[in-house]
């Protein structure tokens, strides 16, 4: 039976120097970034990077605490000169 480890990506849209959009994935779970020019390319690529990663370094792979349910996620509201902030999700 495979083991499955459910790790956090977070995914954002940044602008190039060149100002065309480009989306950014990246795995807090291991510390590895990678891009696509959409956000399903994205994805796919970190997914790429991630396997990859474990496989060169499969010790890794087993430090990862295996989990039955999927990472919880926040969004964190922050107001410019703000004393106090909030959770929005």
């Amino acid at each position: 039976m495979e083991e499955k480890y459910y790790l956090d990506i977070v995914v954002k849209k940044e602008k190039l120097s060149d100002g065309s959009d480009v989306f950014v994935a990246h795995c807090t779970s291991l510390g590895i970034t990678s891009q696509g020019e959409n956000i399903d390319e994205a994805i796919k690529n970190i997914k790429e990077a991630v396997e990859l990663y474990l496989e060169e370094q499969p010790e890794i792979a087993e430090e990862l605490e295996l989990s039955v349910s999927l990472p919880s996620f926040s969004i964190l509201e922050v107001v410019k000169n703000a004393k106090t902030a909030k959770i929005v999700g």
